[in-house]
Formats: C-alpha cells, structure tokens, sequence
C-alpha cells in the first residue's frame, strides 16, 4: 500500500541495482557476444567461401565503422523542454536510424575495394541494417503506448487482471509476426545476393553455397555494426527508471516524477527494442554457427552424413531443441518466482521487526535485499546454465552431428519467436501500466492501475530474465557444438 520507490521499502534499492544488472550489464554481454560471435562466424564462412583475406577483413572494417556511425548518431539525439512522447521517441529513432544510413554508405566503397567489386555482399549487408532498424521499428509499434496495441492493452485493465494478462500474452504472441518475417526475408535476399545457389546440382554448387552463407553471416555483422547507439538507447532505459526512483526516494516536486515517468516509459519502449534487435542478430549469428558446424563435422569424417529433414536423428534433435526452450524458460521464470518470495518473506519481515520504518523514523536493511538478489539468481542459474551445455553435448553422444544440428535448428527457431514473445508481452504491460498512470483510466490508485501493476508484475520475469536469457541459449548451444565437434563426430549411438 505505498507508493513505487518508496524508501521505506526494503527492497527498493534492489529494484535500482536489478535495472542496472539486467538492462545495462546483462544486455551489453549479450549483445556484446552476438557482436563477436558474428564477426568470428563470418571470418570461418569468408575462408570456405572463397573471399580469402578481403572476406576476413570486411567484418572489422565493418565494425570500426559502425562504431565511428553510432558516435555521429548520438550527438543528434536532442529533445526540448516538456518534449511529448512522440518527440521523444523521434529524437532516439533520429540517432539511430542516422547511424545505420552512414554505415550504409561508407560500407559501399568499404565491400567495393576490400572484396574487389563483389557488390552482392553489399546487398547482404543492407539486408542486415535495414532488418534491424525494422524490427526495432515493429517492437516500438507493439510496446509503446503512443500505439493502439499498448492503449488496447490498457483498455483491458477495465475488466480486471486476468483480462489484462491476457491481452499481454495474445499480444506478445501476435508481436513474433513481423520480425520472424523481416529475418526470414533478411536470410533468402542475403545468401542470394552474396552469390549463393538453391540448386544443388553442378559442380560450383559447394562454393556457390559458401558464398551465399557468408552473406548470411555478413548480414549478421551489418545488423550489428551500429551495436554502439542500438546499446546506448537500450542502457537508457534503466538510467531513466533509476532518476524516477531516486527522484521518489528523495522527495523531489510532483512535476520531476512526472518528468522521469515520461522519461521511463519511452524507456520501456527503448529496452524492448534493443532486446528485439539482440534476438534478431542473436538468430542470424546462431545461423552463421550452425553452418561454420556442419563444416567443421563435414571436414572432420570420411563419411556422408544426412542432415536433410527425412533423417530420424535430425527430427529427434529438433524435437529436443524446442524442448529445450521451453524448460530453460521455466527454470529461469521458476528462479525469479523464488527470489522474489524471499525478498517478499525480508521485507515483511523487517515491516514488522524494525519499529519505526513506516513513520520514516528507522532506516530499512537494503543491503539484506540486495543480498538475497545476488545469492538467489546465482543459485537459481546453475541448472539453466548446464542445461545448454550439457543436452547438446548429450544429444550428440546419442544421435550423432545430424542430431545435434537438428538440436540447433529447433532451439534457434522456437528460441527466436519465444523471446520475441516474452520481451514485447512484458514491455506492453510496463507500458500499459504507465499509461494509465498518466491519467488515462482513473489514473494511480484506481482499480484499473492495480490490475495493470499485476500484469507488469507477471511482464517483469517475461521481459529482464526469460526472453533476453534465450538469446544466450542460443548461442552457448551451438558453441558448445562446435567445440566438442570433434568428440561428437568420433563418438555417438546412431
């Protein structure tokens, strides 16, 4: 019954601690890894497909470019006093659209003299620019509450929670549309303008292929290449969070908490946008993975091995994959669910321990909070953690590498559209929430903002622990592949 970022809240320096933890350092590894991961995958396809050191070299030259684009594109993120949402909104897209049309064009003359005049790759590298700023586009449609699918979302408050939660899930679900189709159409126009070939007849059909995978895999690079602005909005969104709850905690004037709300709902819209873009490298960087694999299998064994859809070992691992997804994505809600019980359990605990707490005349023990955090979700993660390496590991000492290749494709595919889900669900009800905390619907304190609290409570795991973790499954699976490769091809069942 106290308000949010109340400093008689024990836990409401934890809350500050988590934003920072999860959206600022959390997602920077991950984007950091998919970052890498891209360009190191991109290296092994330039080597087989022929593009010798022009092909290792591009995805750094890249790199270096995107990151002089994402300086140039920050300084153009201005807004004014008493800005609306949509102008703030404008501001960031300004910065980061302007990022991605410079690297665009300084990544012409780069593919012109580094590949010698194979302009296809530069297609392939639009693909990835262009993907990424329109999957950012579609998480702002679905999450911001200038948007009728967020206003929707509110409207469902009227009725009660559990109507609220589930217009969240429908639209969350409704969200995996766009960028599954804006990827999908990413890969085919890639491969097929860096020079690859459907037809699997001929004699150039090895290298043709090659060549159309390094596209896929520089597209990756591309959408990522301009990381340093995507990244810098995405931190944003816990720094605002942060100025709302100590602006609480310190007892500033209505109108600064009015301020940093604005502030913390374009935010949300901000954070989900950056996990939807890190999805979506996440997905073209677990590709690139998938094919430097089954090269690395094909160079390792004498014998031809079946990796089309027919062969039973492919369909048991893809089974397994999506399997996989799942139960990580229980363990690491079920983690969330016991921390927060504990948390729970301190706080009334030190409510009815510690005389004087709601009077403001004793301190709470935040530490204590912090603490219980910290413990719970390292515990909480050792199951998770193994699971993505071990059941790859295992699969492959029992199917084999064409089941371990059906593992990855299941696990990239339901992995992609299950945290698409879940950070745009969890957005949405954030957002939702903020909305009406901005008058709509009777605004703090009425009925309808305690049922949309309750959806944000249930969109919080969704949208900072299950759906960004997925992406780090991803990748770790098909890492852990390529490194017990040789193992898996020497030993295995079937």
């Amino acid at each position: 019954g106290i308000p949010e970022d109340d400093p008689r809240n024990p836990a409401t320096i934890a809350d500050n601690v988590g934003d920072n933890v999860g959206d600022v350092a959390g997602m920077g590894a991950d984007l950091y890894e998919s970052y890498v991961g891209s360009i190191l995958a991109t290296f092994a396809l330039g080597a087989v497909g022929g593009y010798g050191w022009g092909g290792l070299l591009l995805p750094v030259a890249l790199a270096v470019c995107g990151i002089i684009c994402s300086i140039i594109g920050s300084f153009l993120v201005k807004t004014k006093e008493n800005a609306t949402q949509q102008s703030l909104l404008k501001s960031l897209r300004t910065g980061t659209y302007t990022a991605a049309v410079l690297s665009a064009i300084l990544a012409a003359p780069l593919t012109y003299f580094i590949l010698d005049g194979h302009m296809g790759v530069y297609v392939a590298i639009l693909c990835g620019l262009i993907g990424g700023c329109a999957i950012g586009y579609f998480t702002e449609y679905y999450t911001s509450d200038t948007y009728k699918p967020t206003q929707n979302l509110a409207d469902a408050t009227e009725t009660g929670a559990a109507t609220t939660i589930i217009g969240g899930l429908s639209l969350g679900m409704l969200s995996t549309i766009a960028p599954i189709l804006i990827v999908g159409a990413g890969v085919v126009i890639s491969f097929l303008a860096a020079g690859g070939s459907l037809d699997t007849g001929g004699a150039d059909y090895a290298l043709l292929f090659s060549k159309g995978l390094y596209g896929i895999g520089i597209a990756a690079v591309g959408m990522l290449s301009t990381l340093g602005i995507t990244l810098a909005t995405d931190a944003y969104g816990p720094v605002a969070d942060n100025a709302g709850g100590i602006a609480e905690m310190s007892g500033l004037g209505e109108e600064v908490r009015n301020r940093t709300d604005a502030l913390d709902s374009l935010g949300n819209t901000t954070a989900a946008t950056g996990k939807g873009f890190a999805i979506g490298s996440a997905s073209l960087t677990a590709l690139a993975l998938l094919v430097s694999y089954v090269n690395i299998v094909q160079e390792n064994t004498a014998e031809t091995l079946n990796f089309t859809l027919t062969s039973p070992t492919v369909l048991v691992g893809m089974f397994i994959g999506a399997m996989l997804t799942f139960v990580f994505s229980a363990f690491t809600m079920s983690a969330v669910q016991k921390a927060a019980q504990s948390i729970v359990v301190e706080v009334r605990r030190q409510f009815k321990e510690i005389a004087g707490i709601m009077e403001y005349k004793a301190d709470p023990d935040y530490a204590s909070c912090v603490s219980l955090c910290t413990k719970g979700a390292l515990h909480e993660m050792v199951v998770p953690a193994l699971l993505a390496i071990i059941v790859p590991l295992a699969t492959g000492l029992v199917l084999g590498p064409t089941g371990v290749v059906g593992l990855l494709g299941g696990v990239s595919v339901t992995g992609f559209a299950m945290a698409v889900f879940m950070s745009n669900a969890g957005g949405a009800w954030d957002n939702a929430k903020k909305y009406i905390e901005g008058g709509h619907h009777g605004g703090k304190g009425s009925e309808c903002h305690k049922a949309a609290v309750i959806g944000d409570t249930v969109g919080d795991p969704f949208k900072d622990t299950s759906g960004p973790s997925l992406n780090i499954l991803i990748k770790l699976c098909s890492t852990v592949s390529i490194v017990f490769s040789g193992l898996i091809t020497t030993v295995h069942l079937f």
